[in-house]
């Protein structure tokens, strides 16, 4: 075969689509997917810590090994949530996250922008109330019920801004070192961890700790309960942006 037959044949053949390297920004996806993402992929997970501790208070009686089976099953179904649909909305199940994000692309670097993050939250609590209302009627439980549990102790707010901080710490800081791609790893165990290292249980999510009011069993918390824990969760939030703005300083050349 000649050259000029070689690369007609090859003129051919289509050329294959450029894939994103791993860990870069996904393509943007319309709105209402990523809102549905949001919706769905928060639904999900106030499901599996709901069901979860329904499940665990069912098989023991021991506080320990409920909070441990509890915990598993967070970080196995987060992690798996975040894998299937950070590609879509960037998997954020979360309003601080998502308010995160818009501060600190509103400059015009990447991020959602005021009106996407305007979608995306109201999606996140619709989603994590009928999560719990799923949970309970898997479970046999009145399918609203609010939940008795006080979680108003200083301690447990103190837990809150902890656990928040660090999860936006964790999750900026991969986003600034170009190591995104471990994301559904990272965030599904320091979740994981924070369960045990934080006095409450580490929450960590406004929208989580709204759809958990609607349910009294073990993962509740009493709507009484509410107002402290997400302004502690908003707090640790604005702490977890000043540390990783703290740490991760851009880096400058020196002259020799």
């Amino acid at each position: 075969m000649t050259a000029t037959h070689e690369s007609a044949a090859a003129s051919d053949i289509p050329a294959a689509e450029p894939q994103p390297a791993p860990g870069a920004t996904p393509p943007r996806r319309p709105l209402a997917a990523r809102a549905a993402a949001e919706l769905v992929g928060t639904a999900a997970l106030v499901a599996v810590v709901i069901g979860s501790g329904i499940q665990a208070t069912e098989l023991t009686k021991d506080v320990g090994v409920q909070l441990l089976a509890n915990s598993l099953a967070t970080v196995f179904g987060l992690g798996v949530l975040i894998l299937l649909l950070g590609p879509v909305s960037g998997a954020h199940f979360n309003p601080v996250v998502t308010l995160a994000e818009w501060w600190t692309g509103r400059r015009g670097g990447p991020g959602v922008t005021i009106r996407e993050a305007a979608v995306y939250v109201p999606a996140q609590i619709a989603g994590a109330i009928a999560g719990a209302v799923l949970a309970d009627a898997m479970f046999g439980e009145p399918l609203v019920e609010w939940s008795t549990h006080d979680r108003s102790a200083g301690h447990l707010l103190l837990g809150e801004v902890v656990a928040t901080a660090g999860l936006v710490l964790l999750i900026f800081g991969l986003a600034r070192t170009d190591q995104l791609r471990y994301a559904p790893v990272a965030v599904a165990s320091y979740i994981g961890a924070a369960y045990w290292f934080t006095s409450s249980t580490s929450f960590a999510n406004p929208a989580v700790t709204i759809g958990r009011t609607f349910s009294d069993t073990f993962a509740g918390i009493a709507p009484g309960s509410l107002v402290g824990f997400i302004g502690m969760q908003l707090i640790g939030g604005v702490v977890g942006l000043a540390l990783v703005a703290l740490v991760f300083l851009p880096g400058r050349d020196t002259a020799e």
